[in-house]
């Protein structure tokens, strides 16, 4: 409840000229900076033949246009409903995001559209409506961000390496920040535009006051989990390779996760692209895809791998990123391409994390042995949360009528033991870092600082980061004393006595200390 208050009392305020610019690009058209076009994808015309392969082609084409349109539509009306809030909210001095929690502990605000959970253009129409002088570290930690938001592998730069970023196109940040829309347009190049833009124009002001130091800013600073699952995994199963890997250990730049497992699906392609496509067919997939593999082709497929992606899942996510980048492959090459690299990606994962997923395979073994006996899976958060797994098998029932017969649908008293066993390790981990996010909240409220969260992502005044960096890590540290695995297993035992359990898996003697010293656990 202290952390759901923390959340709920954040004030916020909408940014007046990040929203005048979405107008501007909305009123003509959308398409710029990630909105949706507002124009419908012409439908292919017929073509005047018999021929099947042709008619094929032409209703694949045709199927494909019709889902984008029915995209391109949710897509649009989405956009309104946001812009609406945004323009209602705008002239008022500030405005609080009550929050509530899921059934595994994760904080929610109850706001369904403009939100800071939402997308690029959400974030970056809000800002906090109560402002802190930067102070000596504020102005380091505001060119840190807007490197951060232009991404593109800027990212992955050590802190000092981003400040030299920053500081090197302080012309096209000046630029985008007095003319957004007329002058060079810089800030469209960024991985996340409207928050890039809202840092353009922030320290553009700070750069240009009489001093920085004194100078009021209301934007919300970021820091981020380095794949926040993996994180977890690593901390439960004190994994001092997978450690190294999350920036759980201190490193001269952030370790990148998604790079590595892009350069292992590299090397597997590479192999494969030398076979005989005869016997092989892959070979073809691989050649054509050898040029596309980088780390945001499989950074989404990494980021849901520890929070239980399927193959189709994964497939769908990188086929989602062939199509944005414009290949030359048609769609049905396209598809295969996506099939094979989803089996490739989630081959080099399981070889990269082991020891992630032997915790992963532990819970689910234990998940299905509970869910055997008819019973939900039930545990208990850091936090004292008591949690229940939902998912119950649906049973029909009609009910008829001198009109009509309707078919409804209920929850009956038998668990599905798949879900059961799928969902559980996933949301154990959110239940964990749910846990983690909100005692690092109830920490920053006594420590007198604003702070807003998502999931992984820890928000601040850019004067307060390096207290909320402190914080967050000591936290993590202070989660992970206690022996969460040990005591799940205990829980499991008491509540059920006749079943019996598969033993832990294998821990290793990573220090949990050493997060305290590690400057990319949360960058």
């Amino acid at each position: 409840i202290q952390a759901l208050d923390t959340l709920g009392g954040t004030k916020w305020r909408v940014n007046k000229r990040v929203l005048d610019v979405v107008d501007r690009i909305w009123n003509s058209g959308g398409r710029l900076a990630h909105l949706v076009d507002r124009d419908d994808v012409p439908l292919p015309e017929k073509p005047d033949t018999e021929d099947e392969t042709l008619l094929k082609k032409w209703k694949w084409k045709l199927r494909n246009a019709k889902k984008e349109n029915r995209e391109r539509h949710s897509l649009r009306c989405d956009t309104e409903l946001k812009l609406s809030v945004a323009r209602k909210m705008k002239d008022e001095e500030g405005f609080y995001y009550p929050h509530n929690v899921d059934f595994r502990g994760r904080a929610y605000p109850m706001h369904p559209y403009l939100n800071h959970l939402g997308s690029d253009m959400c974030r970056g129409i809000l800002e906090f409506a109560e402002g802190r002088p930067l102070g000596n570290v504020g102005l380091r930690w505001l060119k840190i961000h807007l490197a951060n938001l232009y991404a593109g592998g800027v990212d992955k730069l050590s802190y000092e390496g981003r400040v030299s970023f920053t500081e090197n196109h302080l012309d096209e940040i000046f630029d985008s920040a007095d003319k957004p829309l007329e002058g060079n347009r810089w800030w469209l190049r960024a991985e996340d535009p409207f928050q890039c833009l809202a840092a353009c124009i922030n320290l553009s002001e700070a750069l240009r006051s009489s001093s920085s130091e004194t100078y009021v800013s209301y934007l919300p600073i970021h820091q981020d989990g380095s794949c926040n699952g993996l994180q977890h995994y690593a901390a439960l199963g004190r994994d001092k390779l997978g450690a190294a890997a999350v920036n759980l250990m201190a490193g001269e730049k952030p370790a990148d996760v998604y790079s590595g497992i892009a350069a292992r699906v590299l090397d597997i392609m590479r192999e494969d692209a030398q076979k005989d496509p005869t016997s092989f067919p892959d070979a073809l997939q691989a050649r054509a895809l050898l040029d596309q593999v980088d780390r945001k082709l499989v950074k989404q497929t990494v980021m849901t791998s520890v929070y239980g992606v399927t193959y189709i899942g994964a497939r769908d996510q990188i086929m989602r990123r062939l199509k944005e980048r414009g290949t030359q492959l048609d769609d049905s090459q396209t598809f295969g391409a996506s099939c094979y690299a989803a089996k490739v990606t989630l081959t080099a994962l399981e070889e990269m994390f082991e020891a992630a997923r032997s915790i992963m395979s532990w819970l689910g073994e234990c998940a299905k042995i509970i869910a055997s006996e008819n019973q939900p899976v039930r545990w208990t958060t850091p936090l004292g949360l008591p949690v229940v797994q939902p998912y119950r098998k649906l049973g029909r029932h009609l009910i008829k009528t001198s009109l009509q017969v309707l078919t409804l649908q209920r929850e009956t008293e038998k668990v599905m033991v798949k879900r059961q066993r799928t969902a559980f390790p996933p949301n154990f981990v959110h239940s964990l870092d749910g846990s983690h996010m909100m005692m690092t909240a109830i920490a920053c409220k006594r420590a007198g600082m604003n702070f807003a969260g998502v999931h992984d992502s820890f928000w601040t005044h850019a004067c307060d980061v390096d207290q909320l960096n402190t914080i967050l890590r000591e936290k993590f540290i202070e989660l992970y004393d206690a022996p969460i695995l040990e005591n799940l297993l205990e829980s499991f035992e008491e509540s059920f006595p006749t079943l019996t359990f598969p033993p832990l898996p294998e821990r290793g003697d990573f220090d949990l200390r050493e997060v305290l010293h590690s400057t990319y656990f949360f960058n």
